[in-house]
């Protein structure tokens, strides 16, 4: 963390209150999380799966795969140690 309570080198009460600030941090993040993203989020799920057409974008990664598939070979190719 960038400011912490008690710094880490402490031996044990420098993660302990790591231990308890990051679940505390998370809980706030999602009790500030508006409802209206929840039941967005739910519509969305339900009209993704609603659709069998929707999930033609499979084409579209192989596309993409293809198109950065020489590329990474190349890379793999430059970075590989020589024998």
């Amino acid at each position: 963390m960038p400011v912490d309570l008690i710094p880490d080198f402490i031996p044990v009460p420098g993660y302990l209150d790591d231990l308890v600030l990051v679940p505390l941090g998370i809980w706030l993040c999602r009790i500030l999380i508006p409802k209206a993203v929840e039941v967005n989020r739910a519509r969305a799920e339900v009209w993704l799966a609603g659709d069998p057409a929707k999930h033609k974008s499979m084409l579209g990664l192989a596309a993409i795969l293809a198109a950065w598939a020489p590329w990474a070979w190349l890379l793999w190719r430059w970075l590989a140690p020589r024998n």
